[in-house]
C-alpha cells in the first residue's frame, strides 16, 4: 500500500506541475461520467437518422456504412456537436475540472 501511495503522490506531482496534459481516450470515458449513447438522449436527436436507417446507438452509428459523404458527415457533425454540448456542462466538469489541459485534435 506505501508503494501505491507513493506512486499516487508523485503522479500528483507531475500532474500539477505540468504546462499541459494531453489525454487520449475513447467513448469508454464519458461513457463513465454517465453520457449514454442510447435512449432518449439518441432518440430525440437521432429520429430521423434511426427512420431512414434504423440506427440503434450513437457508438455504433459511427460506423454506418452511409451511402454518401453527405449522409456521413450529416450524422457526424451531429453527433460531434451534442457531445461538445454535454462534455462543457458534465463531462468536462467531471473529469478535468481540475486540470489544465490542451487538447489536441486530430
Amino acid at each position: 500500500m506505501k508503494f501505491l501511495n507513493r506512486r499516487i503522490r508523485k503522479a500528483k506531482r507531475a500532474i500539477e506541475d505540468a504546462e499541459y496534459i494531453v489525454i487520449g481516450a475513447g467513448a469508454g470515458l464519458s461513457t463513465s461520467a454517465g453520457i449514454e449513447y442510447s435512449g432518449k438522449r439518441f432518440t430525440d436527436n437521432f429520429q430521423d437518422f434511426i427512420d431512414s436507417y434504423g440506427l440503434q446507438d450513437m457508438y455504433s452509428a459511427t460506423f454506418y456504412p452511409f451511402e454518401s459523404e453527405e449522409e456521413k458527415w450529416a450524422y457526424l457533425s451531429r453527433h460531434v456537436l451534442l457531445g461538445m454540448k454535454l462534455e462543457k456542462q458534465r463531462f468536462m466538469k467531471t473529469y478535468w475540472s481540475w486540470l489544465r489541459i490542451k487538447i489536441i485534435l486530430s
